[in-house]
């Protein structure tokens, strides 16, 4: 299904590949984000479940110029992860540019790309797939409702999906630009033309406008393709929580989580004890929704969903067999850092709070290697303790304790271990 804003949409990707990306660049650095970092989907889709050493299908529907693709590619391929993915995209230019990344890192023979609409997965890239990304797309489709029971078609039984929609309260910025500019540079005219006027517009824009304050840089720092598909794309459709949680329930899909989950949780935007208790007794859905609101700033939502008759449960993480992995943290440089107590500052599209450790946090961190068990953590840091009974029953307290809050902030992970 097509109309004439989707063939303006495919015009603009052919045009302007979306990110603008730079293979060269793959020497220098990688880019990680979320959906689809490896330990999120252990975590969050297999529920640490899932044997490291089994084979692992993926298709990236509507990879773009490829950050998604080349971040999963390359931790896969470090960690000896066995699998497959299948890059599928409708723009050729983008194809290409993520084509050159990939084989400018020698993965290659990790992927396979093909070109074409995620409307027609089940035709062109059948699977099934264990793991399915889709980030950044649903929202510029004519019918998003379609594009995702159409991915959801050719998920295997028991696998999940990586999804980014945009958020409307903390793009209102955006939204604002994009009805100026439609004044100012209709779509009548020819792009380029739009593009010069779009320039214009941001470099005079007063330093009060929300633009200004919101967490933006593409139309400053990405090209012509960042400005075009920030401010001039022909269909950007936002979503709150409760749209995105009915879009999942309209596929047979549910969230396993929100991304962070503390991100969600209107205790993190709202102090006075009487309102949070109110909030703690409502259904998740509606306290994500109320933290949404609170918040204001959110710009994106990035769900992990599974399918709703499979069932899912989240990680246990009193079983001791299991791998603890730290997110964007590095466990020992933090731990020489902090003392018994402190805390974390943590920046929340703006809003900024503090995670709390327990008095063992410290030497807790500094013994998650992703390597190590659950349980020898605890035997590590509870012999170092000095007294191997109580000493390992405090650990196994603290641990309760740090998981809880880190996990909350998606930078405390568990996996399952090999041949579990």
């Amino acid at each position: 299904m097509t109309d004439p804003a989707d063939d303006a949409v495919a015009a603009q990707y052919e045009a302007y590949p979306y990110p603008a990306r730079d293979a060269r660049d793959e020497a220098k650095r990688l880019i990680l984000g979320s959906p689809s970092f490896l330990a999120e989907i252990d975590h969050w889709v297999f529920a640490a479940r899932s044997d490291p050493a089994r084979p692992l299908a993926v298709l990236v529907a509507g990879g773009g110029t490829g950050d998604g693709l080349v971040m999963l590619a390359q931790q896969m391929e470090q960690a000896g992860r066995p699998g497959h993915i299948t890059y599928l995209d409708r723009s050729a230019a983008a194809a290409a540019i993520a084509r050159k990344r990939i084989a400018a890192r020698g993965l290659g023979h990790r992927v396979t790309f093909v070109q074409g609409s995620l409307l027609d997965a089940s035709r062109i890239a059948p699977g099934p797939f264990d793991y399915i990304d889709c980030c950044g797309v649903l929202h510029h489709l004519p019918d998003p409702a379609a594009g995702l029971a159409a991915i959801a078609a050719v998920l295997a039984p028991g696998g999940g999906m990586g999804l980014m929609v945009y958020a409307p309260h903390g793009r209102a910025g955006v939204y604002m630009l994009q009805e100026a500019l439609a004044t100012l540079a209709p779509a009548s005219e020819p792009l380029p033309a739009r593009i010069e006027a779009a320039r214009r517009l941001v470099r005079g824009l007063h330093p009060g406008h929300p633009l200004g304050r919101g967490a933006f840089r593409d139309h400053l720092d990405g090209g012509d393709s960042g400005l075009v598909d920030l401010l001039l794309h022909p269909r950007d459709r936002p979503y709150t929580v409760t749209q995105l949680i009915a879009l999942l329930a309209g596929a047979g899909l549910h969230a396993t989580t929100l991304v962070e989950p503390l991100r969600y949780d209107p205790a993190t935007y709202a102090s006075d004890p009487k309102l949070r208790a109110r909030a703690a007794a409502l259904p998740w859905a509606e306290r994500a929704a109320l933290a949404e609101a609170l918040s204001g700033t959110m710009v994106v939502h990035i769900a992990y969903a599974v399918r709703r008759a499979d069932g899912w449960t989240a990680p246990d993480p009193s079983d001791e067999r299991l791998i603890p992995t730290l997110r964007d943290l590095d466990g020992k440089a933090l731990a020489a850092s902090l003392g018994p107590g402190q805390r974390i500052g943590l920046d929340l599209d703006g809003v900024r709070t503090q995670l709390v450790l327990p008095p063992l946090g410290p030497a807790l961190l500094a013994r998650i290697d992703g390597r190590r068990s659950i349980g020898a953590v605890l035997d590590a840091v509870g012999a170092s303790a000095g007294q191997p009974g109580a000493g390992r029953d405090r650990a196994a307290r603290d641990w309760a304790a740090l998981y809880a809050t880190l996990n909350a902030a998606n930078k405390l992970l568990l996996a399952a271990p090999p041949g579990g």
